[in-house]
């Protein structure tokens, strides 16, 4: 099993550690059969639980910053008494080789599987066989079609892409050549931040696009595909980019080619948020906590303890610009050089966004 705890501030960790008492006195353990009203759940499941996590790949940091705060919640679960054991899998990007590790979990009849999915309808099958086996199933950041699940995590990828729009829009007058910078094709989470910045578009013919790319979630693939744009494109007024390491790839490239820095949207990647400082940019950032795999081994644990929990659960959408940039950057130093600087969580902040 990984362990990834050192991403996790001491201060986190004691959080964490406090939110493990609230959840022994919220989650009580049953002796019996739970009494199921969440979606899929069914069958003799009792604590404590083999919880899977299904993970597309491992190699972006903000992978393994989500897994960090997977492995803390399920280690502060284990102690109370929650969770026996979690099955970590890897399938390296591959979409069919991330099917053939659900269905594994599905033959080990665990109890529940925390998922990102490395394709929005590839999985749908898997996927709908794990619910129907009686498996929680919680699925998050990049989502499925399918809504046979237990419950879908994210922000709402389409108002991040239509705010990052709008703010270019502003920054630019409604006019200029634009380039956008998307994650990888075929990945709900990009596919739909870019579908949220469309009408926005439309609605401003004067801002142009002149071409658009999808990388990694890496700073060197971005990097080298800015810098293949830049040569081609001698007038470039703004870069819509709608993930973080994207936007660090891009302002390293145009500093390497010698260009100035221009309106530049993105992510609380630390090495954006850092070099937005240092460059003086005009910048705007958003966050997709890292945290949202911790929320979603928790609402797998509280559905499985017979609680109804919500079919979506929309997690909000936070505003870094000029003036909050700072209060990110203050605690950098928490953070890998490469990682995400997220927001802190604790139980109480769970518990408030399952109760809506």
């Amino acid at each position: 099993m990984k362990n990834l705890e050192n991403s996790i501030s001491a201060s986190l960790r004691r959080r964490l550690l406090a939110g493990a008492a609230a959840a022994a006195a919220l989650l009580v353990f049953s002796t019996g059969t739970a009494s199921a009203a969440a979606n899929c759940i069914k069958g003799d499941r009792k604590a404590p639980y083999t919880i899977g996590w299904a993970n597309i790949y491992s190699v972006p940091t903000w992978m393994k910053q989500t897994e960090g705060t997977i492995t803390a919640e399920v280690e502060e679960l284990k102690k109370a008494g929650l969770v026996k054991d979690l099955m970590i899998t890897d399938a390296q990007g591959n979409a069919q080789t991330q099917i053939q590790h659900i269905q594994s979990m599905i033959d080990a009849n665990v109890d529940a599987i925390v998922v990102i999915a490395g394709s929005s309808n590839a999985l749908d099958r898997v996927i709908s066989d794990a619910c129907d086996k009686g498996i929680a199933v919680v699925n998050f950041d990049s989502l499925v079609n399918t809504d046979k699940v237990t419950a879908k995590i994210n922000t709402d990828s389409s108002e991040w892409g239509a705010t990052a729009a709008k703010w270019m829009v502003s920054q630019l007058g409604g006019k200029g050549k634009i380039i956008i910078m998307n994650g990888p094709a075929g990945i709900s989470v990009s596919d739909d931040r870019r579908k949220g910045a469309q009408p926005v578009l439309d609605a401003n013919p004067g801002l142009k696009v002149i071409t658009e790319t999808n990388t990694e979630y890496n700073v060197a693939p971005a990097q080298e595909a800015m810098t293949s744009l830049l040569f081609a494109n001698p007038e470039i007024d703004g870069v819509l980019s709608l993930g973080g390491a994207l936007s660090a790839g891009s302002v390293m490239a145009f500093e390497r080619q010698g260009r100035d820095q221009v309106p530049t949207t993105g992510e609380n990647a630390r090495q954006f948020l850092e070099l937005w400082k240092e460059k003086g940019l005009k910048g705007w950032a958003t966050m997709q906590p890292n945290w949202l795999g911790a929320l979603s081994v928790y609402t797998a644990v509280q559905a499985l303890q017979g609680k109804d929990v919500p079919a979506f659960v929309k997690v909000p959408l936070p505003v870094i610009d000029d003036s909050t940039i700072g209060s990110y950057l203050s605690r950098a130093d928490k953070f890998p050089a490469d990682g995400y600087i997220y927001s802190d969580y604790d139980q109480a902040l769970f518990d408030k966004l399952l109760a809506k």
